[in-house]
């Protein structure tokens, strides 16, 4: 059976399917325990989050399901935790995001004592919990963090969007790779290479197996059973799929963005850094089409996440699509199902019936 294999046995998994984790707030616990309860993994984007929101997070899944689920952060990049603007490059963020502000009726930001959450501080408590899995993006943890996790028992999945990245990683020693193409829907895990240089999933994959020991996932344009047994074919042994749970009712994403998930704009998807000051992968909308002109003007994460999450929040509340982030990858245009259960059992039964044809040919 194409679900046998290492990713399903070293995971504790029914499948060999992992649902991606999101950040800004668009993950949930229901989400990530129906994924669970339903045979996959479902994961946690945790990176936005205080370490004692993390552990609110980890006693509310382990509430919920009993199965292995993960809690994802974000490693910061060189230099990033000491990144401060001058007050003139502040002042002058808050002139240019100053319309946008002012149209959703928020007042102009102050400088704050912290643009990002205590990384240190969120990877004491993911030790301290002990979840089962642990996995990250945009690099690697410490080798003290890595052999802590290994000696608790704790799964750790990292993240590559080139070879070189894949690389690090088993050389790291850690226990799963992802290996997500360019076709993914949000923020490009890059920490090697440019992100607007990833390969597509078809060629980053085979390339990686090519190279590891390590399992390898495929994430990126992974929708249904033909994109699985892509996958698979390719040497992947197991799946991570992202923007078709986003969609799912179980999603913390709002009515608004899951409805455009559906439209036909979704068809259009571009890499951009106006949002986050990191590149990621969205349906264009009007924020992206009118501040991509000052895209060589805006600041780096986190700073510039910072600065957008309001207008970002209130945009979700007031049900502005125009405003949102709308992260989603080049195939959200086969988004089919709105439950994450019936999502999953689509994705076994598809990806079996895939195979068989293809083995009758």
């Amino acid at each position: 059976m194409w679900t046998e294999t290492r990713v399903a046995r070293m995971l504790g998994t029914r499948l060999p399917l992992i649902q991606g984790p999101f950040g800004g707030g668009m993950s949930s616990t229901r989400l990530a325990a129906a994924v669970s309860e339903a045979g996959g993994l479902g994961s946690f984007g945790a990176h936005h989050l205080s370490a004692s929101h993390i552990e609110d997070t980890v006693r509310e899944l382990r509430g919920l399901t009993s199965r292995p689920f993960a809690i994802n952060l974000w490693v910061p990049l060189e230099g990033e935790r000491e990144l401060r603007p001058t007050p003139e490059e502040f002042q002058a963020n808050v002139a240019r995001l100053k319309p946008w502000y002012d149209e959703l009726g928020l007042p102009a930001p102050t400088y704050p004592s912290a643009f990002s959450q205590d990384y240190d501080a969120q990877l004491d408590a993911v030790l301290a919990l002990k979840p089962p899995v642990f996995s990250f993006i945009f690099g690697i943890p410490s080798a003290r963090i890595l052999e802590a996790c290994r000696a608790s028992g704790i799964l750790t999945v990292g993240t590559a969007t080139n070879v070189d990245e894949g690389l690090a990683l088993e050389r790291a020693g850690v226990d799963l790779i992802v290996a997500s193409g360019s076709e993914a829907g949000g923020h490009r895990a890059s920490f090697l290479r440019p992100a607007d240089e990833s390969p597509a999933t078809t060629a980053l994959v085979p390339q990686l197996v090519d190279r590891v020991r390590t399992p390898v996932i495929a994430s990126g344009g992974i929708a249904d059973g033909r994109s699985v047994a892509t996958a698979l074919a390719l040497g992947a042994e197991g799946v991570q799929v992202g923007t078709a749970f986003l969609a799912c009712e179980e999603s913390n994403a709002s009515d608004v963005y899951r409805k455009a998930l559906r439209q036909e704009s979704a068809r259009a998807t571009v890499l951009t850094r106006v949002f986050s000051g990191r590149y990621a992968r969205g349906i264009k909308n009007r924020f992206l089409r009118e501040m991509t002109p000052h895209e060589h003007d805006v600041p780096p994460y986190p700073v510039q996440n910072w600065f957008t999450q309001p207008l970002r929040q209130a945009a979700a509340r007031q049900g502005r699509e125009d405003l949102l982030s709308l992260w989603a990858g080049q195939n959200a245009p086969l988004i089919r199902h709105s439950r994450a259960p019936e999502l999953v059992d689509f994705l076994e039964k598809d990806t079996t019936r895939v195979l068989a044809r293809l083995a009758g040919l």
